[in-house]
């Protein structure tokens, strides 16, 4: 039985594995329970994460990544190993070939960590392309080109703008500014203006049901339950989405500049291509309600969501793995 080769979008928010000829077959959660008495692992992916919040003393619920980069290496080992074990990836006689993603401005020593993770994780050969470009091409842009295309991913931990063109990146930032960001502004939200504590889980779940990025563009309501923090006894509140808009104003509004720089240093050339083609929204972000008009807005660019933002970089992946012999070496 011969080893497949796989890509994997190694996300702060979600792992996601493409296996060359199959697709994606795996998009679970980047968490991982320990039970720090015995150190052995609990649980990993969706199972882990229902246990945010809501485990005893001696279990830990760890997000072995953090802002596009590996926080606990031991961790992100385990759960590589876990998930490649648990697909059957490994060939009798073979290991996989790994194509595995990172941010545009990890360190050579982060990204040897992400290499060394994935090796010992089972990979027979490990190479490492950067985020955005593998996002634009599982968006279906033509970066092979001699033409300006610009990608804005909107991840869990990091948020990666890049112009690219023949195949590299012209101009790009990237900055700890993207989907858990906005989940900490919700929490903050609520407490500072509710005396209410609530979790992580209960801030996500915020975002995605009432949230918006664009002022007066969603009326939506939903009732939260959380903790006083002057009684200390369960409460209940109702939040709008004009609050939610209003709380993640600012770090949206550090995506949008950051997104202006990176135009401001790309070549007239490319500049004249975007406005002809457009930006692509792709990551978890993009399909936070608003965002392609605030941008379309802020940026005097159309700005489209890509189709299936989340899995973008897994099916980019999955593409450079087609051409793995003639564009890795």
């Amino acid at each position: 039985m011969f080893s497949k080769d796989i890509g994997i979008d190694l996300g702060t928010a979600n792992v996601l594995v493409f296996v060359k000829g199959k697709g994606i077959v795996l998009n679970e959660p980047s968490v991982v329970a320990v039970d720090s008495k015995t150190s052995q692992i609990v649980a990993v992916g969706e199972e882990a994460r229902k246990m945010i919040g809501r485990t005893p003393r001696h279990i830990q619920v760890i997000r072995p990544l953090k802002d596009g980069v590996i926080a606990d290496f031991g961790i992100t080992e385990a759960m590589l190993k876990h998930f490649i074990n648990r697909l059957k990836l490994r060939g009798f006689m073979s290991k996989p070939r790994i194509l595995i993603c990172c941010p545009t401005n990890v360190t050579s020593v982060e990204q040897k960590a992400i290499r060394e993770a994935a090796e010992k994780a089972g990979g027979k050969k490990v190479y490492i392309e950067e985020e955005p470009k593998v996002a634009a091409i599982g968006a279906g842009m033509e970066i092979y080109e001699p033409s300006g295309n610009m990608v804005i991913d909107l991840g869990g931990g990091t948020s990666d703008v890049a112009v690219l063109s023949m195949g590299g990146i012209v101009t790009s930032e990237s900055l700890k500014v993207a989907g858990d960001t906005f989940d900490r502004d919700i929490l903050q939200y609520v407490k500072k203006q509710y005396n209410l504590l609530i979790g992580e889980q209960t801030a996500e779940q915020i975002k995605v049901t009432i949230g918006t990025v664009y002022p007066d563009s969603r009326k939506d309501e939903m009732e939260i339950r959380g903790r006083d923090m002057v009684t200390g006894l369960p409460r209940m509140i109702k939040l709008n989405s004009g609050e939610i808009e209003r709380a993640l104003r600012e770090s949206v509004h550090m995506i949008v500049a950051s997104a202006k720089n990176v135009l401001e240093k790309t070549p007239p050339e490319l500049s004249a291509d975007i406005i002809d083609c457009g930006i692509f929204l792709t990551g978890g972000g993009a399909q936070l309600h608003g965002m392609e008009q605030l941008f379309t807005e802020q940026l005097k660019v159309p700005v489209f969501i890509a189709e299936n933002p989340l899995d973008c970089v897994a099916h980019g992946t999955g593409i450079m793995l087609e051409s793995l012999n003639k564009r890795l070496k």
